[in-house]
């Protein structure tokens, strides 16, 4: 099923109908607004399992759980229970509206406006690459009151997907994790009330990067599940794919590569299970987190392309799973802030410190 609806790139509404039933939508929620309230840590262990099965299904998983996060954080019991209790009383999907066509890794360069008025705030702008955009109940949507203010200038909204001037632009066409649904949003003149916004105005930067800070290990996780599944099926491959007369895992070069697969994947699940391990216990650290997703994407991206290279011409071939997974792997590289991106971080706190 996974492999139909990467090809079609269609979103598997029978599926998500199941993993909502299950609790795997909403497991960050807090049960007093009925999600099933787990940790950091375990939410990390579920998705790396989900993974290894599909990482674009699991992204749109994810992607509930992203956009739930910054009302969680930040909201106030009114919104919790407007917002999160709309997640979990039926099935429903809800964006993360950060990333812009001219910002994504730089957050304070944001063009979308939130202009005040009597009753509350005027949005203005296009958020783009949202995963769930197309079909979110509610998105979770940062603006800013002044563009060229920077960072201290952007505020935090709830907005309903049915608010007059909120619409769904292109739907992209992905190389891989092509089970997401991921389009444009656009605002032109939403109006929002001031009971939507969360937090304090301008304090929505600080919020952001709270949120994906929290969200990071979730990368990392995806990362495992994909790795996982990557060696499995090029061990599997190796131990019946003859050449000479033996079978390729007899030869050493190959034994080393699906050995470097292994520990690397070892490595990343203690970076990821260290970095939820601190959000747990309410020491969230961007280093660690940083660390988790950079190094797990990097690793996703390598075993996956080395398992390719085990299979060999039938590697790139589509008849086989390997071509899928190095695919869906290069999105980690890239969403939720850059690799670049983590390595900026992780040296700006280590000259700090």
């Amino acid at each position: 099923m996974a492999a139909e609806h990467d090809a079609a790139g269609t979103f598997p509404d029978a599926v998500m109908a199941k993993a909502f039933e299950a609790g795997f939508l909403n497991c960050r929620v807090p049960v007093e607004y009925g999600g099933a309230g787990i940790g950091c840590l375990d939410t990390t262990i579920l998705e790396e399992e989900l993974a290894a099965g599909c990482a674009g299904m699991t992204s749109s998983m994810q992607a509930n759980n992203l956009a739930a996060t910054p009302i969680v954080l930040a909201g106030d019991d009114e919104q919790k229970r407007r917002f999160l209790g709309r997640l979990t009383e039926s099935l429903r999907y809800a964006g993360f509206c950060l990333t812009e066509p001219g910002a994504g890794s730089d957050v304070a360069g944001i063009a979308t406006t939130a202009t005040r008025t009597d009753r509350g705030y005027v949005l203005n702008g296009t958020k783009c690459f949202i995963t769930n955009g197309g079909i979110a109940d509610w998105y979770t949507v940062f603006a800013t009151h002044d563009r060229g203010g920077g960072h201290q200038t952007l505020s935090a909204f709830a907005v309903p997907a049915d608010t007059p001037g909120v619409s769904v632009g292109k739907e992209e066409n992905k190389m891989g994790q092509r089970a997401a649904n991921t389009t444009e949003v656009v605002f032109e003149d939403a109006e929002v009330d001031v009971s939507n916004r969360l937090g304090d105005e301008n304090s929505g930067f600080k919020l952001a990067m709270r949120t994906l800070d929290v969200a990071r290990p979730g990368i990392g996780s995806l990362a495992l599940g994909i790795a996982r599944a990557a060696l499995h099926h090029a061990r599997d491959y190796a131990k019946q794919r003859k050449t000479f007369g033996r079978p390729i895992a007899d030869y050493q070069a190959v034994q080393f590569m699906l050995a470097d697969m292994a520990r690397d994947i070892e490595a990343t699940r203690l970076l990821t299970w260290h970095a939820a391990w601190k959000v747990d216990q309410g020491h969230t650290d961007n280093t660690a987190s940083s660390i988790a997703k950079l190094f797990g994407a990097d690793m996703a991206m390598r075993v996956t392309t080395d398992a390719v290279q085990v299979f060999g011409g039938y590697g790139y071939m589509k008849d086989y799973p390997v071509e899928k997974l190095m695919r869906d792997a290069k999105l980690l590289q890239i969403y939720e802030g850059t690799n670049q991106i983590q390595r900026m971080v992780i040296a700006r706190n280590l000259l700090r410190d």
